[in-house]
């Protein structure tokens, strides 16, 4: 039996890199590592950045959303619930920067939605919450991984990666939270 419908992480990638038609360019990813310098020397189309920065942003928001979700829950014991906080914390700061970096490009950051599409009928149990949080984080890692490459700059391809680290550290741990493990395989695809 199925937990719930997600996208594959090939389809998940695909996703999230087409929500905008973009790909990061080198100034905006500059401006996520906190490299104003570098921003300025890469250049880059500052509304192309906007749109694709907005598109990760409204995906971190979404994760915070999914989070406060499992811990609202009641469903997560005392430890379970103090790690889904902390990668709550830790989307939080992703957005925050992302939201900071599309106002220094001349944009308005999106808002969360009032409403997420949450599975919440199918949320019975503590590992229900771990499965749900842990394919979301596959995704971005599997999106995060598609936009890493794309990069002419390597310097500039760090600043993506260093999401992408933080993201697989998430879906691991949730993999070990929930007895599976933490590393399925030896390459991500």
């Amino acid at each position: 039996m199925s937990f719930l419908i997600m996208p594959t992480p090939a389809a998940a990638r695909r996703l999230f890199l087409g929500r905008s038609g973009l790909v990061l360019s080198g100034a905006a990813v500059a401006l996520l590592s906190g490299n104003d310098a570098l921003a300025a020397v890469a250049g880059g189309d500052s509304a192309g950045d906007v749109q694709i920065l907005n598109t990760a942003l409204g995906a971190e928001l979404e994760a915070i959303a999914a989070y406060q979700l499992g811990a609202e829950s009641k469903l997560l014991q005392k430890p379970v619930l103090d790690l889904a906080v902390g990668f709550q914390g830790h989307h939080k700061e992703h957005a925050d920067l992302l939201a900071k970096t599309i106002t220094k490009l001349g944009g308005k950051p999106v808002a969360a939605k009032t409403k997420y599409d949450f599975p919440v009928e199918q949320l019975k149990s503590q590992a229900d919450v771990l499965k749900f949080a842990a394919r979301l984080e596959q995704g971005a890692v599997s999106a995060y991984l598609g936009a890493v490459p794309l990069f002419g700059n390597r310097d500039l391809a760090k600043a993506a990666a260093s999401i992408l680290g933080d993201e697989a550290m998430h879906w691991a741990i949730l993999r070990q939270a929930l007895g599976e493990a933490p590393v399925p395989s030896a390459f991500m695809v």
